[in-house]
C-alpha cells in the first residue's frame, strides 16, 4: 500500500506534496512522489534538469523527515492524469493527493482538467488540498 501524491514545482504541487508526507507518516506507509509530463519539443532538456534538480530537494526533504517514498519522473507522452490513475494502481494506493488551484470556466473547457479526469478515474479516494499563503 501507499500514498501517490501528483507533484509539480507550484505552490499547489507544495500543497499536495505537503499534506501527502503529513498523511505518510500519520499511517507509517511509503509515499510515491509522480511528477508528469507529456514531453516531446515543448520539453526541452533544459526544463528537464530544472524539474531533476527540483525532485532532487524534494527527495532530500522527505529523507530528512525520515519518510519511506519512491519519486517518479514520468515522461511517456500521457497526460498527468492517466499517469497517476496507472501509478495508483500499481502501487495498490490508499489514496492520491493532488493540488487543486482555481480557474475560469473557459479555462477549463479549453484545457481540460487532470484533477477532474483522477476525481472519475481512479480506483481510490482522493484528497484534493488547496495551497495556503505560506505554500
Amino acid at each position: 500500500m501507499a500514498i501517490i501524491v501528483g507533484w509539480i514545482p507550484t505552490k499547489e504541487g507544495r500543497a499536495a506534496l505537503r499534506r501527502a508526507a503529513q498523511e505518510a507518516q500519520l499511517r507509517r506507509t511509503k509515499l510515491v512522489v509522480v511528477n508528469s509530463h507529456r514531453g516531446g519539443r515543448d520539453f526541452s532538456a533544459e526544463e528537464a534538469a530544472k524539474f531533476e534538480d527540483a525532485l532532487a530537494d524534494v527527495q532530500q526533504q522527505l529523507d530528512a523527515d525520515g519518510i519511506e517514498h519512491e519519486v517518479r519522473q514520468l515522461v511517456r507522452g500521457n497526460d498527468p492524469a492517466e499517469d497517476l490513475v496507472d501509478v495508483a494502481e500499481e502501487s495498490n494506493a490508499d489514496f492520491i493527493v493532488i493540488g487543486l488551484r482555481r480557474r475560469t470556466p473557459v479555462g477549463k473547457l479549453i484545457l481540460g482538467s487532470n484533477a477532474q479526469r483522477i476525481l472519475l478515474d481512479a480506483s481510490c479516494p482522493v484528497l484534493a488540498v488547496k495551497s495556503t499563503p505560506d505554500d
